[in-house]
């Protein structure tokens, strides 16, 4: 590549806002048909490739024509005449640019029966010279480039888009390094994945990732199925698979009522970033179906628990599923800990991860990610340790990178969760905003196989890497990578057993289970975010203690 990927992003990125900021445009009604352009050159560069390709391979003489089933044959997007991008570098200067992209636009829709209705085609709306300047930056991209580096530069524009929209961004974008470490530890090599509040599609685009880091051809390997509340959304990630090279089926319907894709029992892998602690859900509607929702409805007007059971409920016999979710949801008290406790005596619940502040666009709390596997609940508690091979009482099958199920040389067992506290390993990108480098995401995932006594894919310890953990912390990592044996770690993880969660009041917190560190002192960073997880849980406390008044107002107003 000529330049580096990130330098491009960022001069791309910074061409875009400076336009956005001298017009009258909001970030909403600019973003759809930015990455629309995106999209169109990135289609066009696969195009004009594969054409060369098949000009060059053509013989000597030959009558037949190269048709669109040629192109379609090697996975490409056709591009009629009309529709190229060339097309719109030539037009003269006095055209109605606008309208020549609309009709591009339309052009690729026709001749590609999985974009109807996806591509935007509102271009008349912005002003001529912004849309020339932005077809010249466009055009800037090096044609060398490999086609991941469009995905990548969509990717960061939906990423700087959603920073810019604030809390209707986090509506269809989940930050990358979030969902980069779901999908590391759900191991979604072979299957169907489900995310039924699929936004702009992230959790598929990554599971894609994790496939192509194992040597494996996603378009062989992953079948994606997902669902999303807002038609323009669903054009979005419609929009973000073609430019990875994917496909899936993406439809659009209220996930609350509507179950458009047959979801219980079906999928190998669920990953979602639902909406949190939404409240108005008409829980009559659900009430009587038992199959997306066995444990029964939450009496609280809350919906996570409506979503966690969703979850739960669209895995096959042995399928994982990871998720985002509010960190009350771990403590939640009254009817909620009755789905919890049903969830954990089931045996599915498999890992918690504690997320500190600020990784979120739309919110500074912080948040747990939580990990169900199904195949987990057919284990017995293991008598001993298991054996090397993996032949003992506790080990778990678990997905090679051909697809297989192998078995782990782990501890755990289905009375068996393991809990990290996160929260110290971050990196600071701005004074808002943190993220995970890719060897921080490593180091949780690695304890996750750790635990799993799975592989560690050729990860290394690196202490430099990590200089929010204690010298302790630090100390333990290092002998447990270098002898490859899972351990707790005060501050940082714990395996608890059933009897321990229950004596917790069947709490999933993991900050209730590491324990602390040796650490000296708290930072101003640390007690901001301590005492707004602290106000959050007195948040719902109270909102508990007033739907106690009301049932007992209620009660009393019956017997009188």
């Amino acid at each position: 590549m000529p330049a580096n990927t990130t330098e491009i992003e960022k001069r791309l990125w910074d061409a875009a806002d400076e336009l956005r900021a001298n017009s009258k445009l909001k970030a909403s009604e600019y973003s759809v048909p930015v990455l629309g352009l995106i999209f169109l050159r990135y289609a066009d560069h696969k195009f004009a490739r594969v054409e060369e390709e098949l000009v060059g391979t053509q013989r000597a003489g030959s009558r037949r024509q190269i048709s669109k089933v040629d192109y379609q044959a090697r996975g490409v997007m056709y591009i009629p005449e009309a529709g190229r991008w060339s097309g719109l570098m030539r037009l003269p200067e006095g055209a109605d640019i606008g309208r020549a992209i609309n009709e591009a636009m339309k052009s690729i829709e026709e001749a590609n029966d999985d974009l109807k209705d996806v591509l935007p085609k509102s271009y008349n709306s912005l002003d001529k010279s912004v849309l020339v300047t932005l077809l010249k930056a466009f055009n800037s991209i090096p044609m060398d480039v490999e086609g991941d580096a469009f995905g990548k530069i969509y990717e960061y524009f939906l990423g700087k888009f959603a920073m810019s929209e604030g809390q209707k961004g986090g509506e269809f974008f989940t930050p990358t390094p979030i969902v980069k470490l779901i999908a590391e530890i759900l191991e979604p090599y072979h299957g169907l994945i489900y995310d039924p509040a699929c936004g702009s599609g992230g959790m598929f685009v990554q599971s894609a990732a994790f496939v192509e880091r194992h040597k494996h051809d996603p378009s062989r390997e992953i079948s994606i199925y997902g669902q999303e509340r807002v038609a323009e959304t669903v054009r979005l990630c419609k929009m973000n698979l073609a430019v990875h090279g994917l496909a899936g089926d993406i439809r659009q319907g209220n996930s609350y009522y509507e179950d458009l894709h047959d979801a219980p029992g079906r999928f190998d892998f669920v990953m979602a970033n639902p909406p949190f602690n939404v409240d108005r859900v008409d829980k009559e509607r659900l009430k009587d179906d038992t199959r997306r929702f066995p444990f029964g409805m939450p009496r609280n007007d809350n919906a996570n628990y409506l979503w966690i059971q969703s979850f739960y409920s669209s895995l096959n016999p042995t399928g994982r599923a990871g998720f985002v979710m509010a960190n009350s949801a771990s403590d939640a008290r009254q009817s909620e800990l009755e789905i919890r406790r049903q969830l954990i005596e089931a045996g599915v619940v498999d890992v918690m991860v504690a997320v500190g502040g600020n990784f979120f666009y739309t919110v500074t709390l912080p948040c747990t990610l939580w990990f169900l596997d199904k195949g987990k609940s057919n284990l017995t508690p293991p008598s001993g340790h298991p054996s090397p091979e993996g032949e003992g009482e506790g080990s778990l099958p678990f997905r090679d990178p051909t697809g297989v199920l192998r078995k782990g040389r782990g501890d755990r067992s289905r009375d068996a969760v393991l809990f990290i506290d996160a929260r110290g390993i971050y990196t600071q990108i701005d004074r808002a905003h943190r993220e995970w480098t890719p060897e921080q995401i490593g180091l949780i995932a690695s304890l996750v196989r750790l635990y799993r006594g799975e592989d560690l894919n050729g990860f290394t310890f690196d202490a430099s890497c990590y200089q929010q953990l204690a010298p302790a912390q630090v100390s333990a990592l290092e002998s447990a990578f270098s002898d490859q044996q899972y351990r707790d770690i005060p501050g940082l993880c714990k395996v608890a057993t059933r009897a321990e969660v229950e004596a917790q009041g069947w709490s999933l917190n993991p900050g209730r289970y590491v324990g602390v560190s040796e650490k000296a002192g708290i930072s101003d960073v640390e007690f901001a975010e301590q005492l707004e997880e602290l106000n959050e849980e007195l948040e719902a406390l109270n909102a508990e203690a007033r739907e106690l008044e009301e049932r007992i107002a209620g009660n009393i107003a019956k017997l009188l």
